[in-house]
């Protein structure tokens, strides 16, 4: 017979039969994926514009691996992923159009592998939907096509977390241990501080099964991405230790602190948030940030009713702890650092959103349908709302460092050169200078290290007005270009090198 005594509940059973391929009908299902994939590039590129220019950490990133621009100051916290991710295209031009599009691409192609690493552990429409929640994020549309880590934190994290529940699930899958090393590796590669926080759940439930390969994955996987970064402590900064200290130093001082307020504020658009001060942003636009939680544990009761809690408890317990650093740690905020939180919650979420649409009965179904179908329409009207204002206002910002290089170049700073001072970073990229600082988060250099610069190279001192320059540059003559003062060294007696 087949529903003995000692059978499993018909709901599990049927849980069990979807979680295993299907044969052809599993290529079929990818198609919705793929599709979502495409429009999430499409809409990058229509709303980002591959025009922006290259922020703050983008250059920094990007100039490792270009030959059109000096190397700025990589500091403790960074990790070389982002560097060789860009590197196919950075390395041989400096058109930012080209490396938006190839970004944007790729970013596209992750969105499918990460999705796509869950197919069999929910449905097809369940997957599309957490996928489409979280890329029609305002942070997940306006990061994913820049040179920044946390998109791919979260792609890792997806692959990670889906390919080790399918390997619970089947443990003669070998080829999902492969994709939890490749996850927790991608993971590393780009922030080995993230990637450890996501794993833990993974850690601690590989142990409790006795299961030696899923914890040999996880651990193979992190030190793959996360050896480069512990070679480089001891090369650049004195060993891991030092390393770890400095990057707690430059974010403020790692210790207990409450940023949730601070993640409340940064939801309207801005970009980092340190200091985090102001007024919150309306209601309105926090709102889907309360009833996230609340939707994902509404889909944590609806796995254990179905008889298949583990697959939505274990990305659950993984978002939590993503979160947790950067909601409880720092004394500042920036949205893509819950990046992986979010792209975690979304499968939760979506199932929960189903079953809203599919339960009740009679009058109360078209009911609980509008009440979600008004819910997600003012969702994504909130969404487009702020991707655009962010969007206007990063390129506003971005082409006031171009005027102020253009405006440097008529000083007759051009390279080879030397920035310092405020902002040197991005407007020393713009101008195709290197930059320089003496104290700081950014310090690479000392006072003398810049008088002797001078007397070879062109090098421009740049404040905000009426600020106090650097006692080395207060006798150098001074330009008004934008809203900055530029102290021009004076030109060296004899020819430059």
């Amino acid at each position: 017979m087949t529903h003995g005594a000692g059978a499993p509940p018909t709901v599990t059973r049927r849980d069990e039969e979807r979680s295993r391929p299907a044969g052809p009908r599993t290529a079929h299902d990818a198609w919705p994926l793929a599709v979502l994939a495409g429009v999430f590039t499409l809409a990058q590129l229509a709303l980002v514009r591959p025009t922006l220019g290259l922020g703050w950490d983008e250059i920094v990133y990007t100039s490792q691996v270009t030959t059109h621009h000096p190397a700025a100051f990589f500091s403790a916290p960074r990790s070389r992923g982002v560097s060789l991710l860009v590197a196919p295209v950075a390395s041989w031009s400096d058109s930012t159009v080209l490396l938006r599009i190839y970004l944007a691409l790729l970013s596209g192609l992750g969105l499918y592998l990460a999705l796509r690493a869950w197919r069999g552990l929910f449905p097809t429409r369940v997957l599309v939907t957490a996928g489409a929640f979280f890329a029609s994020l305002w942070v997940t549309l306006f990061y994913g096509p820049q040179a920044m880590p946390n998109y791919w934190v979260a792609v890792g994290a997806l692959i990670a977390v889906g390919a080790f529940v399918r390997h619970r699930q089947d443990p003669s899958s070998t080829g999902a241990l492969w994709a939890v090393a490749a996850g927790a590796a991608l993971m590393a590669w780009m922030r080995p501080t993230d990637a450890v926080w996501v794993s833990i759940p993974l850690l601690v439930l590989a142990a409790v099964w006795r299961r030696p390969r899923l914890p040999a994955a996880v651990v193979g996987g992190l030190l793959a991405g996360g050896v480069p970064w512990v070679i480089e402590a001891y090369a650049s900064f004195g060993g891991l230790s030092e390393r770890l200290a400095e990057a707690s130093r430059i974010q403020g001082g790692l210790g207990l602190h409450m940023a949730v307020d601070d993640q409340l504020r940064s939801l309207g658009g801005r970009a980092l948030c340190r200091p985090c001060t102001g007024e919150m942003p309306h209601p309105v636009i926090t709102l889907w940030w309360f009833v996230l939680p609340l939707l994902a544990v509404l889909g944590l009761v609806v796995a254990v009713r179905a008889g298949r809690a583990l697959r939505t408890a274990v990305p659950l317990a993984c978002a939590a702890t993503a979160a947790l650093p950067y909601l409880f740690t720092i004394a500042y905020a920036a949205p893509r650092f819950l990046q992986p939180a979010y792209a975690l919650l979304a499968l939760p979420v979506a199932d929960a959103l189903w079953l809203l649409v599919t339960a009740g009965r009679g009058r109360w179904r078209p009911a609980l349908r509008g009440v979600v179908a008004v819910g997600l329409a003012g969702h994504l009207a909130v969404q487009l709302t702020v991707l655009v204002h962010t969007v206007d206002r990063s390129a506003a910002g971005r082409q006031d460092w171009a005027r102020t290089a253009e405006g440097l170049h008529r000083l007759g700073v051009s390279p080879p050169c030397l920035i310092t001072g405020h902002e040197s970073i991005p407007i020393g990229y713009y101008t195709g200078c290197s930059s320089g600082a003496t104290a700081g988060n950014n310090e690479n250099m000392t006072a003398e290290d810049i008088r002797r610069t001078a007397e070879r190279l062109p090098v421009a001192e740049i404040t905000r007005v009426g600020s106090r320059p650097n006692a080395y540059a207060r006798t150098w003559p001074v330009h008004r270009v934008e809203d900055y003062e530029i102290r021009v060294a004076p030109a060296p007696d004899t020819p430059r090198e």
